[in-house]
């Protein structure tokens, strides 16, 4: 099986929950939207919402560069609640992992994210985000492909 997530265009949904310290786990929802360019330039657009709750939504927009063949990336984000963001993905057999830094953050804010292949279509999202060596948050999600 070769990875759908990333590695195509496409409109994905996700469907799972958010967890902060001590507090009980709330729904997330949300929606990706992934295009590429001709030159091996990535777009990436996520948005997060938290129904039922009075939490803020979440937007992620990236921009990042795979070249053919290549199974590392770099990338930048805007992201609403860490800023500007610099990070690096790994193309991985069944995984598309990636890790990534708040630039010019005094809490010295970092993400992880995990994207394991369950299916053709459909993927187990873990991620958190963490203040020096702890986790302030985490997500787990299923993540699934639309049809075009």
């Amino acid at each position: 099986m070769s990875h759908t997530f990333l590695m195509e265009a496409g409109r994905w949904t996700l469907q799972g929950n958010w967890l902060e310290r001590d507090t009980l786990p709330i729904a997330v929802k949300g929606k990706i939207l992934i295009a590429w360019s001709r030159d091996n330039w990535f777009t990436m657009v996520t948005k997060l919402i938290f129904p039922g709750s009075d939490r803020e939504e979440i937007s992620l927009q990236y921009r990042g560069r795979l070249n053919s063949g290549d199974r590392q990336y770099t990338f930048v984000l805007q992201h609403s609640l860490l800023g500007r963001v610099e990070g690096e993905g790994w193309i991985a057999p069944d995984s598309v992992v990636q890790r990534y830094w708040a630039l010019g953050d005094r809490q010295r804010r970092t993400g992880f994210e995990t994207m394991h292949q369950l299916a053709d279509s459909k993927y187990c999202m873990t991620s958190s985000i963490l203040s020096g060596h702890q986790i302030n948050s985490m997500m787990e999600a299923i993540v699934m492909r639309q049809a075009d």
